[in-house]
């Protein structure tokens, strides 16, 4: 039971008995502790156990998984192939929701088959053969089997799409699509997602039948408990903070970078000025990730650097400082990096360090909050001087100075 964590959310009054699971189900959820469902399982699990098509708009840590492995596991019967099918943007995901289906699969005997890029296929195969009941996934490599021929999706009933427009931002599109090729027309679909982009409501009319829409999200908000913090510098300047940083806030740090490439040249220079760090990103094979994590959740690393691609899949209670070393490209990024703060009623810090350059997106940023973001500084780093208006020269053109 440990494998799934829990994790304290906000729940609704309403009692699992009312959402119609089963006796062995409400066992094992007294067994792990769950009192009352969150809004999302509240809203999804009777709808998901009585097969209506559902599109979700949830973030991570919402008790998402739970409201679709449940329905999913109560559905489906061991031994009949292989009929459910879970699509997941990273490993860590799938690891997680196959973390899940052991658990509410249990009284079903429902096997399940976790199939991800970054480990050997021998083993896998070896999985696909003995005809899962469930196959979570990662759509790359699933493709992969199913063009070998060590799988068939032509029984899937129940599929599930797990943070949709994450799988879109990694460019997982075609291999969707060459997915919904292959399984049944005639079948029970859910989606998630964490926003609403016009390419997922597309994905949605053209998979989903009639779908009932369950959304949960404040609207533009990052978690309640987040102190948000703005360090504008010279982008020079950019390591020099982060370092000062570091030294003032001791607790266990999440800092992300935009891209791989950054992330291992970070992690270099940490390293070399003595901090406990670990990485997690998309070239680092599955036992990197895996040891990286653990290391973290342990408090064996302080720090841990990760990519947007990773992020989503980083579920670690106690983390107490998300750092931007670099921005990210939108505002829905900015509130799910946030959002590995403060989970539940904890509190946390976000420290964003930024140049003129990211102006444009810092004001989207804070028109999302409805707050403007403090600018602070560190002892010994020079902060960045905004441009303003001063006045109008002869010929029109704006006089600006530092």
């Amino acid at each position: 039971m440990d494998k799934i964590g829990k994790h304290p959310v906000s729940t609704t009054d309403q009692s699992f008995q009312s959402l119609g699971v089963s006796p062995q189900t409400l066992n094992l959820i007294k067994q792990l502790g769950f009192e009352h469902p969150t809004p999302i399982q509240a809203q999804v699990i009777p709808a998901g156990i009585e097969g209506k098509d559902l599109l979700g708009l949830a973030q991570t840590g919402s008790g998402k998984t739970a409201a679709f492995v449940i329905p999913v596991a109560e559905r489906l019967q061991h031994g009949q192939g292989t009929r459910g099918l879970i699509l997941c943007p990273t490993r860590e995901i799938a690891l997680q929701t196959k973390a899940f289906l052991d658990l509410f699969g249990k009284h079903h005997h429902l096997v399940t088959a976790c199939v991800i890029g970054g480990v050997g296929m021998h083993s896998q195969i070896k999985e696909l053969k003995n005809k899962p009941d469930i196959i979570v996934a990662t759509p790359g490599r699933l493709m992969d089997h199913v063009q070998r021929g060590n799988v068939s999706l032509s029984k899937v009933e129940e599929l599930v799409f797990d943070e949709a427009d994450h799988m879109l931002d990694l460019g997982f599109l075609p291999q969707i699509k060459d997915i919904m090729r292959k399984v049944p027309k005639k079948r029970h679909t859910l989606m998630f997602s964490a926003t609403m982009p016009s390419n997922i409501e597309g994905l949605a009319q053209a998979y989903l039948h009639n779908p009932l829409r369950v959304d949960i999200i404040p609207e533009g908000q990052a978690a309640e408990g987040i102190t948000h913090r703005l360090y504008m510098v010279d982008k020079e300047n950019k390591k020099k903070c982060l370092l000062a940083l570091l030294h003032l806030e001791l607790g266990s740090t999440l800092v992300f970078t935009r891209t791989r490439l950054d992330a291992n040249w970070l992690f270099k220079v940490l390293e070399q000025e003595g901090h406990p760090v670990a990485m997690i990103h998309s070239d680092r094979n599955q036992r990197q990730r895996v040891r990286a994590l653990e290391g973290f959740r342990a408090g064996e690393h302080r720090i841990l650097i990760a990519t947007d691609i990773a992020s989503r899949g980083i579920d670690v209670q106690g983390i107490q400082h998300v750092v931007n070393y670099e921005m990210p490209a939108r505002v829905e990024e900015y509130v799910h990096r946030a959002g590995r703060t403060a989970r539940g009623e904890s509190v946390g810090l976000v420290s964003s360090i930024a140049t003129w350059q990211d102006k444009p997106l810092i004001k989207e940023i804070e028109e999302a909050l409805g707050q403007e973001i403090p600018r602070c500084t560190v002892a010994g780093v020079e902060a960045y001087k905004e441009l303003k208006v001063r006045s109008v020269g002869r010929r029109g053109q704006r006089i600006r100075r530092r």
